[in-house]
């Protein structure tokens, strides 16, 4: 009798298998159905390929497409797919890299022309032969030298293989296709059920703008056609929302080459609603006792050397010199918010210190990346940074935690939430990771919160929790985060006096709700798609009088709407009072208040909605006071 070993599953049990089983192996001994379902699996934690052989006593969990990186598998497995496809349809390829990216996939290449969308209909088509074909995905190990005389004629695999230290590396076939990869695939090709390409761009190898340009083609890939079409509506959905043809339509910013990439201008409707941001922001700073700091947007060299940042982040600032002396204009507000810590002695009695900066703040992102308000080079954080001690520490992420989620609420967005631990390359005693990681798990289960743990993934200076939103059309954004640090307080010498009167080092507490100001109204203009709730809206409201004779008690009520804090615009052009209306719907403005004689002898304005609702005439006095009462009330949607 073949010798036989013990594997952990799941749910705690253990399973006897043969000596030398795979985890596919191990998939076909729980059940038919589980195997035929299986597309990877997990040994101590780590993905592997189905054929990875186990051993004794390992956890083995068997990734299905149900499972949480099932899809990042097969689109990693998709986009071999489309190599190969590529290097059969196009002469002299030279491939770069091609990994899983948020919804989809891309692969960069360097070829002899430009791709036009009739080439990607063909990749698509070709890329459907190779999944029919149901080729096997196979992985070897193999020596650096191997690797180098396999990929000879690549230049970015050779390129890449320069960094990697490890003694062998993994390749990956299928079909006619070899490629450099960790892994892992699914079984066979003929596991990704649905793929659709949908885009090219340029992209610097590496992202670095003195390397070659390189092809860069995106697509997604599914278990079924049916999430496929689902996936594809919604990117239908969000072209329709895209904020930077609604912030055209709606006048909100523009972009100009001659400004800079990534450089947002506000224009008076943008601003207004920044503001209006801005201000909702500093009320909820205040009622949580923040204290509101302004600081430079340039320091010395020197202050970003102690910082760290000219050493571990210079390639993504921009530094120049001004009388001999070298200054970087500030990629973030730390340091200032430090220095204002460290100006006096601080005893553990002032502690919690909250110091909180609409601070603006430039950053060397490539071109390629650069994305209207969603990827900018200048940018303002809501940003804050708490100064507390260890006994605090627990309260005050309670505190950040509270803001993420009225946010949440009063945007109407739904939420995940990741706590992300210490990663390999850190700082930090181990006891003081061990109480951070804890205070920010132990604060979310005291509000009842659930959270994913993101292993290994925390900044190197201290875990984090991230707040995730979710908008109207499913999407998800990155927003809040709430970040602790031992790094700055020990760079930068910080202090507090404890009761005992020893010197003690604070916590510190980087903290972002919006994240950044731009980003921020980026995701609300897709969100609600240029219609923003009444408190939010840069015109709340426009006058339309049906005739020149109304224009005078146009004026009367408009004096009352300023009075009352409503945000008005009279139509008195020589147009229809249709055309009128039409230009109020286009432009998103929550109400349109029609003038006439009736209006005029009832003291009255009639209300009609922009989604076409006519509400007919509505005393003004009742309609200032509905309208300001929904304003005070900041109403996430109409």
């Amino acid at each position: 009798m073949a010798d036989e070993i013990g594997v952990a599953l799941p749910d705690g049990s253990w399973l006897q298998v043969p000596d030398g089983v795979t985890v596919a192996d191990v998939a076909a001994a729980i059940g038919p159905r589980l195997a035929a379902d299986a597309i990877a699996g997990k040994i101590e934690g780590q993905l592997v390929d189905m054929s990875a052989p186990v051993i004794d006593g390992a956890r083995i969990e068997i990734v299905t497409p149900k499972s949480a990186e099932a899809l990042e598998i097969l689109r990693h497995s998709a986009s071999h797919v489309m190599a190969e496809a590529v290097g059969q349809l196009f002469n002299n390829v030279k491939f770069g890299i091609g990994p899983a990216v948020e919804n989809g996939f891309y692969y960069d290449f360097d070829l002899e022309r430009t791709l036009t969308p009739e080439d990607l209909e063909a990749i698509e088509s070709k890329m459907r032969e190779i999944i029919s074909a149901d080729s096997p995905f196979t992985c070897r190990q193999v020596t650096i030298d191997e690797a180098r005389e396999a990929f000879a004629g690549q230049p970015y695999k050779l390129d890449l293989l320069e960094e990697m230290t490890d003694e062998q590396v993994g390749v990956y076939t299928q079909g006619g296709f070899t490629d450099l990869c960790r892994g892992p695939h699914v079984p066979s090709t003929g596991k990704i059920k649905a793929v659709k390409l949908t885009s090219v761009a340029g992209a610097y190898w590496r992202g670095n703008e003195k390397n070659p340009m390189l092809q860069r083609i995106y697509g997604t890939a599914f278990f079924a056609e049916k999430d496929l079409a689902a996936h594809l509506e919604m990117l239908e959905e969000a072209a329709k929302r895209d904020h930077r043809k609604i912030g055209k339509d709606l006048d909100l910013f523009s972009f100009h080459d001659v400004v800079g990439s990534g450089l947002v201008i506000y224009h008076p409707n943008g601003a207004m609603l920044r503001q209006q941001l801005a201000d909702f922001m500093l009320e909820q700073l205040n009622r949580r006792g923040y204290l509101q700091v302004i600081t430079p947007h340039l320091y010395k060299a020197d202050v970003w050397k102690i910082s760290g940042h000219y050493d571990f982040y210079r390639e993504h600032m921009y530094f120049f010199e001004v009388e001999g002396a070298e200054y970087g204009v500030k990629p973030m507000n730390c340091p200032g918010h430090v220095l204002v810590y460290a100006n006096e002695t601080r005893s553990y009695r002032d502690l919690p210190l909250r110091y909180a900066e609409m601070g603006t703040v430039y950053r060397h992102e490539m071109s390629g990346v650069v994305h209207g308000l969603m990827r900018a080079r200048g940018f303002t954080q809501d940003d804050a940074h708490i100064f507390c001690r260890p006994d605090q520490l627990k309260d005050e992420i309670k505190m950040c935690l509270e803001e993420a989620l009225f946010v949440m609420e009063t945007f109407n967005f739904g939420w995940s939430m990741e706590v992300s631990t210490k990663p390999e390359k850190s700082i930090g005693e181990e006891e003081s990771w061990a109480h951070a990681t804890e205070a920010l798990m132990e604060a979310a289960r005291d509000m009842g919160l659930e959270f994913d743990i993101n292993e290994g993934e925390g900044a190197f200076y201290g875990p984090k929790i991230d707040v995730k939103l979710k908008d109207a059309i499913g999407r998800t954004w990155q927003c809040a985060t709430i970040q602790v640090d031992f790094n700055f307080p020990e760079r930068f010498d910080l202090e507090y006096m404890s009761a005992d009167n020893r010197h003690e080092r604070p916590y510190m507490i980087h903290r972002a709700i919006f994240g950044s100001m731009e980003r921020f109204i980026g995701v609300l203009v897709e969100h609600y798609a240029g219609a923003f709730p009444t408190w939010l809206a840069p015109v709340q409201a426009v006058l339309i009088p049906i005739a020149d004779r109304h224009l005078d008690y146009c004026n009367e009520v408009s004096e009352k709407l300023r009075a009352a804090g409503i945000r008005f615009e009279i139509y008195d052009e020589k147009e229809t009072v249709g055309a009128k209306i039409r230009k109020g719907q286009l432009q998103k403005v929550p109400y349109m208040l029609v003038v006439g004689d009736k209006e005029i002898e009832a003291g009255a304005v009639a209300v009609r909605l922009r989604d076409g609702t006519d509400k007919g005439p509505v005393p003004l006095g009742r309609f200032i006071d509905e309208t300001s009462l929904e304003i005070a009330a900041r109403r996430g949607r109409d």
